[in-house]
């Protein structure tokens, strides 16, 4: 029973498209097998191999994700989060990996000067002196110092970790291609169970999402995150650059998939999708 239902799944997840939308194939499927003398069998085997799908695919989505980031925050607190520490915090004179850093930081110094002349101005700081604003920037400067360098050693240890996190998670998916084919079928058949209005919907809010008009400040937010992350200095040239061709490959790829698959699969998702979007 169980190799028939991973069969089955197999067989459903390998389905190609033909002439005729699928739609209309499974419309007359379904009609064809109600007029069988064996549906209720038929029906309660397709509910087993249904039930086996999904059960089987949400183990895997957890355990997919899960081992990962487990391993990942694991190796950051355990192992590479200490080493990186020691070494990094051995040599007192490194502190910036990255001009990047060293303009944050000289930019925070900076305003806390202004902002401790300003206090002094209006009165807020009592016995003001060049020995007491000395001291207070000195102190903003060793703060700033130690913030940045745990700042570098900890984009280290994310570096790190992060490799070590994608090495599983491709071994992962290398060792359970079984699995990631019941994957694949159960993702296949709940999307394509979706209304063709939930369809244009979820197109339109992908669109939306990272290709729109306002997805280049998302993508500019998201990929300072990574630089940042990463340790890599936050170049605004790089940034540019990205934000202004990869949304637009994505967009060219995501209209080849319209016209290219969802077009034949389901027509009147597309046409639910032109209409809302105009």
């Amino acid at each position: 029973m169980k190799y028939w239902n991973l069969k089955k799944i197999n067989q459903s997840s390998l389905d190609k498209t033909g002439i005729i939308p699928r739609s209309i194939s499974k419309l007359f499927e379904k009609f064809k097998k109600e007029l069988d003398p064996n549906a209720e069998v038929e029906a309660i085997e397709e509910f087993k191999v249904a039930r086996y799908q999904t059960i089987a695919s949400v183990k895997y989505v957890v355990f997919l994700f899960i081992i990962p980031v487990l391993i990942n925050q694991v190796s950051k607190s355990f192992l590479f989060g200490p080493f990186i520490n020691y070494l990094w915090n051995r040599d007192e004179h490194i502190i910036f990996l990255n001009h990047s850093q060293e303009e944050r930081a000289f930019a925070e110094l900076q305003r806390f000067e202004e902002k401790l002349h300003f206090e002094i101005l209006i009165g807020q700081v009592d016995c003001p002196s060049s020995n007491l604003i000395n001291y207070k920037m000195t102190e903003k400067a060793l703060e700033l110092a130690v913030d940045y360098a745990n700042e570098s050693s900890c984009a280290i240890t994310n570096i790190l970790a992060d490799f070590l996190s994608i090495a599983i998670f491709i071994s992962i998916l290398i060792s359970s291609k079984r699995q990631f084919s019941i994957l694949k079928s159960f993702l296949n058949e709940l999307i394509y169970s979706l209304s063709d209005t939930a369809k244009a919907f979820l197109i339109i809010l992908f669109t939306d999402m990272f290709v729109g008009f306002h997805s280049p400040h998302g993508w500019e937010v998201i990929i300072e995150i990574i630089l940042r992350h990463l340790g890599l200095p936050e170049s605004r040239d790089f940034i540019f650059v990205f934000i202004s061709t990869f949304p637009v490959i994505l967009d060219t790829i995501f209209k080849y998939w319209i016209f290219r698959y969802l077009n034949k699969i389901s027509p009147s998702a597309v046409a639910t999708y032109h209409n809302m979007n105009e």
